[in-house]
């Protein structure tokens, strides 16, 4: 029998008791043992619980009981948690965890730390939720060199974008069905700010070039500026607004990471994945894009992911699973203001014509885009391939232009 400890019982946390609870003869049969959630931690209490008489206060419980071997870390936020699975690896316990958080800050750390002791310390479901991603890219892509991953990482803001798209509503609006319908906390900020993509990336960009890439280094915008007209010109464009996380090897020592609204062309398999929804895509130089489709989150579909990797750890024991990046200075990730990329403008002026002869003069070739019911004094177009500073320059010689609306183009 396999002893194990979940530190947190919430929407995850008591989804992974459930299935250990109801699939025993299904991981019976992967690993040959059973597994015994011995401990669950958690200050509150769960009188009516089936595993009320698991629950405990005190985390030493767990960390001085040499028979559990995997403790699963399903607390969220960083602390206490990086300190509770920092003493648990050194300890010589195995940990899973679902908190990208503690991942993104402290994952090449602990990381260093589980292979010091023997350890494992494994977090598909940091990334994905149910959709698997990171044990693919370790080991199903592992004959390939990925120049690319990019997605849509978040599932509140794909929703509230959908809804934008498919049925012409403001983003408060949307945001607020999300928040009534569940998708999004009553403060949305870590979604519609950015900042849940910006995690995950970090975390695929980690591991696909093998050095930690801390989310501070990245350049982050949520969504909460995109209006319908930028939806529409999207689709005189010929494609939707997506959140898109995205990193890029740019040579040998450099990558090229972001999070940000980008106009997402119609043929992109990322097109048409709405809703609550997410979908990454990893290109390989052997087998070309590859992606990953699915519910990025809910109690069910992550707390599965969680469970493959306790069953993963167990099957580990004797042998370490390889899974490993190095620490870093960040000195890899290309200055935003560098970053190469088509943009979208769209602006306000006295003169539409004369506005995109200004245009022309100063970014050369622009493509314009036109809409139905477009304000005489709008004008939108889309400029050549520049860098961010460059067009950041070019758009301060607009003149009497008021730009309303920037907004990268993704070539996805």
């Amino acid at each position: 029998m396999i002893s194990v400890a979940i530190m947190g019982h919430g929407v995850v946390g008591s989804g992974v008791a459930e299935i250990l609870a109801t699939h025993k003869q299904k991981l019976f049969a992967a690993i040959g043992e059973e597994i015994d959630i011995k401990y669950i931690l958690d200050l509150r209490e769960f009188p009516d619980s089936p595993f009320a008489d698991r629950f405990t206060k005190d985390f030493n419980v767990i960390a001085d009981d040499i028979e559990v071997r995997v403790v699963v870390e399903t607390m969220g936020g960083l602390h206490p948690a990086y300190e509770f699975v920092k003493e648990c690896l050194s300890r010589g316990k195995s940990v899973v965890t679902s908190n990208k958080e503690l991942v993104a800050a402290y994952g090449a750390e602990l990381l260093a730390l589980a292979s010091e002791q023997n350890a494992n310390f494994l977090f598909e479901a940091s990334v994905g939720g149910g959709i698997p991603i990171i044990r693919p890219i370790n080991q199903c892509l592992v004959a390939n060199n990925v120049s690319e991953i990019a997605g849509i990482l978040n599932g509140t803001t794909n929703f509230i974008l959908t809804k934008m798209i498919h049925e012409g509503m403001g983003f408060e609006e949307a945001l607020k069905l999300a928040q009534e319908l569940g998708y999004a906390e009553r403060n949305p900020e870590a979604d519609v700010e950015g900042h849940d993509a910006c995690r995950k990336i970090c975390i695929l960009a980690s591991l696909a070039f093998g050095k930690h890439i801390y989310p501070d280094a990245v350049h982050t915008e949520g969504i909460t500026k995109i209006t319908a007209a930028d939806v529409e010109y999207a689709e005189a464009w010929g494609g939707v607004i997506k959140l898109i996380g995205s990193v890029k090897k740019i040579d040998k020592d450099t990558i090229d990471i972001v999070v940000a609204p980008m106009f997402v062309p119609n043929e992109s398999q990322l097109a048409n994945i709405d809703d609550v929804f997410n979908g990454i895509m990893v290109r390989g130089d052997c087998t070309g894009d590859v992606v990953f489709y699915g519910k990025g989150a809910g109690k069910l579909p992550t707390a599965s992911a969680v469970v493959a990797d306790i069953i993963d750890s167990i099957k580990h024991f004797k042998s370490r699973k390889y899974l490993s990046w190095a620490d870093s200075d960040n000195s890899s990730v290309l200055p935003y203001e560098d970053s190469v990329r088509a943009m979208y403008v769209r602006g306000v002026t006295d003169d539409k014509a004369a506005a995109y002869d200004k245009a022309r003069a100063v970014f050369g070739e622009i493509h314009e885009l036109s809409k139905e019911n477009a304000p005489d004094s709008e004008i939108a177009f889309i400029t050549e391939p520049l860098a961010l500073s460059d067009f950041n320059e070019k758009l301060g010689q607009l003149g009497d232009i008021e730009a309303k609306s920037v907004i990268r183009i993704g070539d996805l």
